[in-house]
């Protein structure tokens, strides 16, 4: 995960341009809030990026904690959220420090591709941990070994139509292709998971797991976990 976590920490062209950016982080932010129980909940996004609509998480819960491993990111979040008193900032290292039982849903979403199988399994452990009993995990954008490259483009390309961006899809695609993130996703790769596999971890590491309807983001042919700790 270290070498994605350093790509993600430089200014990287994974976003064709600040609209694009924009409506991800707007329609991840929706989504989560769609399964956030109560406003007096509080919420867990693990390893969230740049997080860039993340005050509208906060307003339909108690307390957002924002978890990031890149440093540079982490800076970022800490300078654009401090006046919201909802929102606090942590490392992942930080995460192993926190009150056990004290989480009522945490998101994972487009995280499990960037990690090897033991480190999902780890983090799983440590947001076990720090879930309520009965609390939710969302593990979103998980890559199936049936779907490709070719199913991400498409996917990208009618967001793009949806929002009006079309053009700079279009050039960001060529950019990608010659792209620091083309050659990472080369060389190391992503991991994928077939649901029953997905299912088996989340089981595995102490919860009652079912896919979703639908993923998390604007990538359909991706799927989205919800998994319930036990009692």
């Amino acid at each position: 995960m270290d070498d994605w976590i350093d790509y993600y920490d430089s200014t990287h062209t994974i976003y064709v341009s600040k609209l694009h950016r924009d409506v991800h982080f707007r329609q991840i932010a929706e989504d989560i809030v769609g399964y956030i129980p109560s406003a007096e909940a509080t919420v867990l996004d693990y390893a969230c990026g740049e997080a860039l609509s993340a005050g509208r998480v906060a307003e339909a819960c108690a307390r957002l904690i924002l978890a990031e491993p890149a440093p540079g990111v982490r800076g970022r979040l800490i300078a654009r959220f401090a006046p919201n008193i909802k929102i606090r900032v942590r490392s992942l290292d930080e995460l192993r420090n926190m009150e056990e039982n004290s989480v009522d849903l945490a998101v994972m979403n487009s995280v499990a591709q960037y990690m090897t199988a033991q480190e999902l399994d780890t983090a799983l452990m440590v947001v076990g941990r720090l879930l309520k009993p009965g609390g939710q995990l969302v593990v979103g954008d998980i890559l199936r070994p049936d779907v490709g490259m070719a199913q991400d483009v498409a996917a990208l390309l009618r967001f793009a139509l949806a929002h009006g961006f079309v053009k700079d899809a279009l050039w960001g695609l060529a950019r990608t292709a010659l792209s620091d993130y083309r050659e990472l996703r080369s060389k190391i790769g992503l991991q994928r998971y077939a649901e029953a596999e997905m299912i088996g971890k989340l089981t595995a590491a102490g919860f009652t797991a079912a896919r979703a309807p639908n993923n998390i983001g604007h990538n359909p042919s991706r799927m989205t976990f919800v998994a319930t700790k036990k009692d």
